[in-house]
C-alpha cells in the first residue's frame, strides 16, 4: 500500500519570536523597540499574520494525507522525501532558501504577508492552499538553478545566484576562466563572484547587472525559466600580478566558470545561506554552471 502525500510546511521565525526569545518578555521587547523609535505593535501584527496564514494552511490539509513542519534555520538538517510536496509560508527568499535542498519535490509558495513581499515565489494565498494542493491540473514553472560542484566532490546548489570569495571582508585571490574559452585563465584579486539566475535577477544579481550598465548592457537579465545564467566579478582590483579583463558574462546550459584557489581559504555559498557553505583551500577548483535540477513552483 502506497503513502498518502507529505506537506511539508517551511517557515521561519518571525521578528517577534526573535525579540521576545532575546529579551524575555514581551513588555521587555517593547521597551527595547521604544528606546530606538519602534513600536512593537507593528512587530507583533506581523507575527500573528505569520500564524494565521500558518493555522490556515495547515488546516487545508487533507486529513489523509501526512505533514510535517521545519523551520528556516533547520532546512540543512531536514531529509526530504522524494513524494513530498513542500508548502513555504513566508516571504520570496524562504522559497530560495529551502530549493537547494530539494530533488524535483513541488513547492507552493504562501504569502504570508500580501502587500509587503513582492509575490515573485510566494504567489498564491492561504486561502488557495486547500483547491492548490487536492487539485491534479495544477501546473508548476520548471526554475533554472546554478550549481557549484568542487574537485572533491563538494556540491551546492541555488535558485538565486551562488557566492564564491573570502569569508569576512578578506580580499579573494584566484584563477578563473571559462571553459569553452581555449584554456584561458586570469589571477584575480576580488570581493568575489557571483553567478545567478533569472530568478536572482530580481535580487543581487540584478543590482550587479544595473551597477554595469543596465538595460545598456550587452548582457540581458534571463527569465526565470531561461537555461543560462549570468556571472559578475565583484570589484576586480588591476595589478601587475592580477587582471580584469574577464569580470562578466553568460553561461549557457552546457557551459562552465571555473575558479581555482589562490589563497589560504574561499568559501562558496547559495541564496545567502552562508552558513551552509563549501569550504575551499589553496588549489582547489569550482566549476559553477546551470544546475541539473529545476525547482517546480506551482503556478
Amino acid at each position: 500500500m502506497s503513502l498518502a502525500p507529505r506537506v511539508v510546511l517551511v517557515h521561519r521565525t518571525t521578528e517577534y519570536e526573535e525579540l521576545v526569545a532575546h529579551h524575555g518578555t514581551h513588555g521587555q521587547a517593547a521597551f527595547f523597540l521604544s528606546t530606538r523609535g519602534r513600536d512593537i505593535e507593528e512587530v507583533a501584527e506581523r507575527h500573528h499574520r505569520t500564524r494565521r496564514a500558518l493555522a490556515e494552511v495547515t488546516a487545508a490539509i487533507p486529513l489523509t494525507w501526512r505533514q510535517a513542519r521545519v523551520e528556516r534555520a533547520d532546512l540543512d538538517r531536514f531529509l526530504f522525501a522524494p513524494e513530498d510536496v513542500v508548502v513555504v509560508v513566508g516571504q520570496d527568499g524562504l522559497v530560495a532558501n529551502v530549493a537547494k535542498y530539494l530533488s524535483g519535490q513541488p513547492v507552493l509558495g504562501i504569502d504570508s504577508d500580501p502587500g509587503r513581499n513582492p509575490g515573485v515565489l510566494v504567489r498564491h494565498r492561504p486561502r488557495d492552499a486547500a483547491a492548490l494542493l487536492t487539485s491534479t491540473n495544477t501546473s508548476a514553472d520548471e526554475l533554472t538553478m546554478v550549481e557549484a560542484v568542487a574537485d572533491d566532490t563538494q556540491r551546492i546548489v541555488a535558485l538565486n545566484e551562488i557566492y564564491l570569495g573570502a569569508a569576512g571582508h578578506q580580499t579573494a585571490r584566484y584563477r578563473l576562466g571559462l571553459e569553452d574559452d581555449g584554456g584561458v585563465v586570469e589571477a584575480q584579486a576580488s570581493s568575489g563572484v557571483l553567478v545567478g539566475t533569472g530568478t536572482g535577477a530580481t535580487g543581487w544579481i540584478r543590482s550587479v547587472w544595473q551597477e554595469r550598465g543596465g538595460t545598456r548592457s550587452e548582457l540581458p537579465l534571463p527569465r526565470p525559466t531561461d537555461d543560462r545564467l549570468l556571472w559578475f566579478v565583484r570589484e576586480a582590483w588591476p595589478s601587475p600580478a592580477t587582471g580584469t579583463s574577464l569580470v562578466s558574462g553568460e553561461l549557457a546550459a552546457s557551459a562552465g566558470l571555473r575558479l581555482t584557489v589562490e589563497c589560504e581559504r574561499l568559501i562558496a555559498f547559495g541564496d545567502g545561506m552562508e552558513g551552509d557553505a563549501l569550504e575551499l583551500t589553496w588549489g582547489q577548483s569550482v566549476r559553477v554552471g546551470v544546475a541539473e535540477t529545476s525547482l517546480r513552483l506551482v503556478g
